[in-house]
């Protein structure tokens, strides 16, 4: 079964609408969305590594772009959509102690964070609910959401082969390796 839906998955990575796909995917990720943009950012390098620099920078872009609306919903719309978004998640019992910790490193906590597999929805949201300044939460998501991409294009582009000879070996554990560092993303908000 994953065997098909990884083919699968790398035949929509060669269309020509994958790449607006991925910036749809990687802009509701920012804001809403649970899935990371990674799960079609690898096939979409790896079906065409010439392309790498121009998926990595449309995923940067969309996930910026998302990170807007995210903060959008923080700061405009948090007693209703963005309290909605957290308790989706699971998250509303630590929110207060995630805003204390963001009043005092909150540049830390958008540029760590966009990196790991901690829901980058939950930065966002929460940066525009404490009204984090705007030019610098640009900034500050264009640095770590770029490096997060870049690293991924730059390691794939490079590497292409064999790791695509090893993700198609090992399709089973690393699936559920993924699963684990998405789930353990939640995990680290949810009980830390």
């Amino acid at each position: 079964m994953l065997r098909k839906l990884y083919d699968w998955t790398m035949r929509l990575a060669e269309r020509p609408n994958a790449l607006p796909a991925l910036g749809v995917f990687s802009f509701m990720e920012s804001s809403f969305f649970p899935v990371p943009p990674d799960v079609m950012l690898i096939p979409m390098i790896l079906a065409r590594r010439d392309r790498a620099w121009l998926i990595a920078t449309v995923c940067t872009v969309s996930s910026v772009l998302g990170a807007l609306l995210g903060y959008f919903i923080g700061a405009v719309l948090f007693e209703t959509l963005g309290r909605w978004v957290i308790d989706l998640y699971g998250l509303a019992a630590k929110v207060a102690e995630f805003q204390a910790f963001y009043d005092e490193y909150g540049l830390a906590v958008i540029l760590i964070k966009g990196l790991t597999p901690i829901p980058f929805k939950l930065v966002t949201i929460t940066s525009g609910a404490m009204h984090f300044n705007i030019p610098l939460f640009i900034a500050a998501c264009v640095v770590t959401r770029g490096a997060r991409f870049f690293l991924v294009a730059a390691l794939l582009r490079a590497y292409g082969e064999p790791i695509r000879a090893f993700i198609e070996k090992r399709l089973t554990l690393l699936f559920f390796a993924f699963l684990i560092l998405l789930i353990g993303g939640f995990a680290a908000i949810k009980y830390l």
